[in-house]
């Protein structure tokens, strides 16, 4: 049985460093280029409703690979970029031959989840459940346009890591180029 420690982490350090501060702004950042991108880029090509939602979708992505380093932003892109691939390879291909239906919804996560773990990526399987459920949800609100869905959530999703992974980048070089610390060190 697993004591309350291992299940509740500790706080280790509540107060605020200029990192966090820089990170938090780092990242406000990011999501409002994301963001902006997405929905006037999209804003040519679909209607207002699958502009906002290709906004949200890019920024959750960009939100995803924020991480304390660069290496683990670059890391969570590759994940998220395998996990994003292997749902729209299954939605696409679902929808393409069938209409939106919880079962199939179902189903798809199932067969994602098998792929994910055949990959040896299971702590990428619950991304891929995520975005099976958004892509396919989505499908069955335009069911005209269903196999579209998978086309837009992966290009939703490459802007929103591309972003997040540079902006992660640029942030914590100028970080340590002003205050000439390392990126995530925190000063005692």
């Amino acid at each position: 049985m697993r004591s309350r420690d291992e299940i509740i982490p500790e706080v280790k350090n509540p107060r605020l460093s200029w990192w966090d501060v820089a990170y938090a702004l780092n990242m406000a950042i990011a999501c409002l280029i994301t963001y902006w991108i997405m929905t006037h880029t999209l804003s040519r090509f679909v209607d207002v409703p699958s502009d906002f939602l290709g906004g949200m979708w890019a920024v959750a992505a960009t939100v995803f690979v924020f991480r304390e380093t660069r290496l683990r932003s670059l890391s969570a892109g590759i994940a998220r970029l395998i996990a994003t691939c292997v749902s729209f390879a299954l939605c696409l291909l679902y929808l393409l031959l069938f209409p939106f239906t919880p079962v199939g919804m179902a189903a798809l996560i199932a067969i994602g989840t098998l792929v994910m773990a055949l990959l040896g990526r299971r702590d990428d399987i619950v991304t891929v459940g995520i975005t099976t459920v958004v892509v396919m949800v989505v499908a069955a609100m335009s069911p005209a346009d269903a196999w579209q869905q998978p086309l837009l959530r992966l290009a939703d999703t490459v802007v929103g890591i591309a972003v997040g992974v540079a902006c992660k980048c640029v942030g914590s070089f100028l970080f340590y180029k002003f205050f000439g610390e390392q990126e995530g060190v925190q000063r005692s």
